[in-house]
């Protein structure tokens, strides 16, 4: 079958579902193609902050993404639950990251204190030693050295946002080609055609939002995403009584209850299975740093891969040989879906870029003197 629309979305995922969410509020036709539970399935994976705080050091332009994709979820929140009537469970009235030592804690102040530098005083930041600590979250450990808290920061339950937008996308009459594979990409005359295992798609704007695929559907259109895997694992603990008001960088508590422990970071390629080594350790600092957590039964466990770039942070870009076809990919799906879809969507749409987006643009990598260290 032979399908027609204004714009081709390649992957289904938090980045592709938001961006199209964004194109559909434009007016525009969207067709999304999925390659379904076969794929990796990153935005099921992940651990649900709106975070902001320590993010874009050392790349200021990113801090700025960031926080304004953190001021545009309340409108983002609101939208979907009047138009789904699905409550993603925002709760942005701050957060903490927990230091385990002097050094840690130092360091952290640091990179705070330079980031605010970079932004200004919108950039607000505490930095709390134990007793400070322990006024606000009584339950923390006393290994626990001291935390950063910003106000800017939140978490959302990621699977109630991951349906949303797919009900919005529906909705507001998106197709969707699921369990797709896509077999070839081409483009003549100003349209693109997409041959998938559903049909043939033709549209004047395509994008390329498919995580660790976008590797390589990006050479099809003259674009350069060095993308590579880096594992995450994460345990679930069992609901218990609420004790944790705000979210930490190591740990949080859902609004049924559930306890969501995480933020390992590993190289190990395309492997998305456990090790019990690691869960072990995650476990570990999830007790120093609340022991009450001692004896919580875990529930299930589970690893993803994020989408990494050589220094960390997204690549938006459009393509230079191939015009209107665009690439999205981060790694911060949740944190910056606002953004996606009210700030980068009608970028894609026709209007003017963002200011400050031309600095994710793919060709950073090109240049052989730059270095990159990972972002966060």
């Amino acid at each position: 079958m032979s399908y027609d629309s204004d714009v081709i979305v390649l992957g289904a995922g938090l980045v592709g579902s938001a961006i199209a969410y964004g194109l559909l509020r434009q007016g525009l036709t969207v067709t999304v193609i999925d390659e379904g539970d076969i794929a990796f399935r990153a935005s099921r994976g992940n651990f649900g902050l709106v975070w902001v705080q320590g993010k874009g050091w050392g790349y200021s332009q990113y801090a700025h993404w960031t926080m304004s994709s953190a001021e545009l979820w309340p409108e983002l929140a609101a939208d979907l639950r009047d138009e789904t009537g699905v409550d993603v469970e925002l709760r942005q009235d701050g957060g903490f990251h927990f230091c385990l030592n002097e050094q840690e804690l130092s360091e952290r102040a640091d990179r705070l204190a330079w980031l605010q530098h970079e932004i200004g005083p919108s950039y607000q930041f505490e930095m709390l030693d134990q007793a400070a600590l322990k006024e606000k979250l009584p339950g923390v450990g006393a290994q626990v050295t001291g935390a950063s808290y910003t106000p800017m920061d939140g978490h959302v339950n990621p699977l109630k946002l991951f349906h949303a937008l797919h009900q919005a996308c529906n909705d507001r009459g998106a197709r969707r080609h699921v369990n797709s594979h896509i077999d070839q990409v081409h483009y003549a005359d100003g349209r693109y055609t997409v041959r998938s295992s559903q049909g043939v798609c033709t549209a004047s704007r395509l994008i390329l939002a498919a995580g660790l695929g976008n590797k390589d559907l990006a050479r099809e259109v003259g674009l350069h995403a060095p993308i590579v895997p880096n594992q995450g694992q994460v345990l679930i603990g069992e609901r218990v009584a609420p004790f944790l008001t705000h979210p930490t960088i190591f740990v949080r508590q859902t609004g049924e209850g559930s306890i969501q422990i995480g933020d390992s970071m590993e190289e190990c390629g395309l492997d998305d299975t456990t090790r019990t080594d690691v869960l072990a350790g995650i476990a570990r600092r999830a007790i120093v740093c609340f022991p009450q957590l001692a004896d919580l039964n875990v529930v299930r466990t589970w690893a993803a891969l994020r989408i990494m770039s050589p220094d960390g942070f997204p690549i938006y870009q459009e393509s230079p040989t191939h015009p209107g076809a665009f690439l999205a990919t981060c790694h911060s799906g949740v944190t910056l879906a606002a953004a996606h879809a009210f700030r980068l969507a009608p970028w894609i749409a026709g209007q003017p870029m963002p200011e400050g987006l031309d600095a994710f643009s793919g060709d950073r990598f090109l240049d052989p003197k730059r270095e990159f260290h990972h972002g966060h």
